[in-house]
């Protein structure tokens, strides 16, 4: 367990769903689910979901802290903004998942090899190197991430892949060398620099 969610869980203690108000993304709207479902059936990913966003609204109403940020669930979002569309008390349901995901995160609650976590940090660190996304090392990054024997066999499986990228242009193996980026890599990790520091502020006086 994380030191911050040894603290978290110590400071909530009593109630997961001050937790959530306090620290999650438009948290303080999940009480005002009234349980319709009618988000669940507008997911294009409902049936795959492990906890349903209704479902896990009443989780965190029931101090199902532990089941609640160690789930897929909220991974699986992919914000097709369907649930915001159609839930008839407007909750900004897909903020809420993404929330949730990124708190379990910087509590350490993520689950082991979540597939969606696993892109989204080597697309981001992919990315924060020039600006611009190294479509061949970002390939090759999740081929290899289980091992090369392993990469071998993913490459081999999306080699028609591969090659339809670069007939498209939209790939060129000689960026394995180096690659496109922006001119101010500088400028780019100051404003992202700047804005983690308003990040971090914002949830201090939580932590």
């Amino acid at each position: 367990m994380s030191d911050l969610n040894t603290a978290m869980t110590e400071r909530y203690r009593n109630s997961f769903l001050k937790e959530v108000e306090a620290n999650v993304e438009e948290g303080e709207w999940v009480k005002m689910c009234m349980q319709c479902g009618v988000c669940a059936g507008s997911c294009p990913l409902g049936n795959a979901w492990e906890h349903t966003p209704q479902k896990l609204f009443m989780m965190i109403r029931a101090g199902k802290r532990e089941a609640v940020l160690s789930s897929d669930a909220m991974w699986m979002c992919t914000s097709c903004y369907n649930c915001i569309a159609r839930c008839p008390r407007g909750l900004p349901i897909t903020h809420i998942m993404h929330g949730l995901a990124h708190y379990a995160k910087r509590l350490g609650l993520v689950p082991k090899n979540q597939p969606t976590q696993q892109f989204s940090q080597i697309f981001w660190d992919n990315l924060m190197k020039k600006g611009r996304v190294n479509e061949l090392k970002l390939g090759l990054s999740m081929y290899f991430k289980d091992g090369f024997g392993q990469g071998i066999k993913n490459a081999m499986a999306n080699k028609q892949l591969g090659q339809n990228m670069m007939k498209a242009k939209r790939m060129n193996a000689m960026e394995f060398f180096g690659g496109h980026g922006i001119k101010d890599t500088s400028g780019l990790q100051k404003m992202i620099k700047k804005a983690q520091e308003i990040e971090d502020a914002k949830y201090q006086g939580n932590s």
